[in-house]
């Protein structure tokens, strides 16, 4: 099945070119390569830009919202992320699994666009790949990129370089802040799919993660983003089956099934050559997990919040 995630994308993309301003974004485009968004490197962006580039990673299968809930003793805005397509949604397209280098470029790429390159193994286990006359894609990146790496894309997906629309933003900037702390069922549906799990059994899925305050520099908001999801995000996700495979998994799915919980992330990033690959896989997920057997109406939860961690990321501890 052909989901069009490119299609449903570049529905969502059409607004915010038409209104950059709005956004606070830089739209660039030169002859021969595609459209480059600028959501954060040159460019201000803002909130509104942070949800529509939330909300394109996961192909517009998503709603994408910020909401005030607690965070101690504090009033905070949370990112809440709802789908009904979470295996579209957040692996098919926003999962981050695409290393993109062009000469001394370096990035991972998200979005709907890996769906049409299919070059990594997540896309072998679950049998999908995409076709598509335009694709789009998410980059995490601090530099503009080079136009080289619309060829790199190219080559990839088979469509031509200037039949690609690239969004890019640091983690150091409003947008990216933003996009990055509404992943929270995706790394819950990742940590699954790991784990050997069916995730074809997530029928929908939520999550709620306090917003990180932007930081100073990316070093510091690869540190604080990562912190506001396996420390402060919980994610609710409604399965179908047997619930003694859901409880036999459920343990292993929250952020402190790994050893190195507990640590504040950039700790933890540095002893690892900041090499994120080098960091045990099992850390990488929410803090919380619940599911709800919708076959059979039982409830499980595993995990649980860690907010004096998530205070002292944020700075919050006085």
């Amino acid at each position: 099945m052909n989901l069009e995630l490119n299609e449903l994308a570049l529905s969502i993309i059409e607004e915010v070119v038409e209104s950059p301003d709005h956004f606070r974004i830089i739209a660039h485009e030169s002859a021969g390569s595609g459209l480059l968004l600028d959501f954060g490197i040159e460019a201000e962006g803002s909130l509104e830009a942070g949800q529509v580039l939330s909300t394109v990673c996961m192909a517009g299968l998503a709603n994408v919202n910020l909401q005030p809930m607690l965070l101690g003793k504090w009033q905070w805005p949370h990112v809440i992320v709802e789908t009904d397509y979470p295996v579209a949604a957040c692996l098919y397209s926003q999962y981050a699994g695409w290393q993109l280098s062009s000469g001394k470029f370096h990035a991972m790429g998200s979005g709907p666009m890996r769906a049409v390159a299919g070059i990594e193994p997540l896309f072998d286990k679950l049998w999908y790949k995409e076709e598509s006359d335009h694709v789009v894609g998410v980059l995490e990146t601090a530099k503009i990129p080079p136009e080289t790496i619309f060829d790199e894309i190219a080559s990839k997906t088979g469509v031509e370089p200037a039949d690609i629309t690239l969004l890019v933003a640091p983690t150091s900037s409003i947008a990216g802040n933003y996009q990055v702390a509404a992943r929270s069922v995706e790394t819950a549906l990742h940590k699954l799919l790991e784990l050997g799990f069916d995730v074809h059994r997530v029928r929908s899925g939520f999550g709620s993660v306090p917003l990180p305050p932007v930081a100073a520099n990316d070093l510091q908001g690869i540190g604080r983003t990562n912190d506001a999801i396996l420390y402060g995000a919980t994610v609710t996700l409604m399965m179908t089956g047997d619930d003694e495979s859901i409880a036999e998994i459920l343990p292993q799915v929250p952020s402190s099934a790994s050893n190195a919980y507990g640590r504040n992330f950039l700790e933890i990033f540095e002893e690892a050559g900041r090499d994120f690959y080098k960091i045990d896989k099992l850390l990488f997920s929410p803090a919380q997990v619940i599911v709800h057997n919708v076959d059979t109406g039982r409830v499980h939860v595993a995990g649980e919040l860690h907010v004096p961690l998530v205070l002292q990321s944020f700075g919050l501890t006085f």
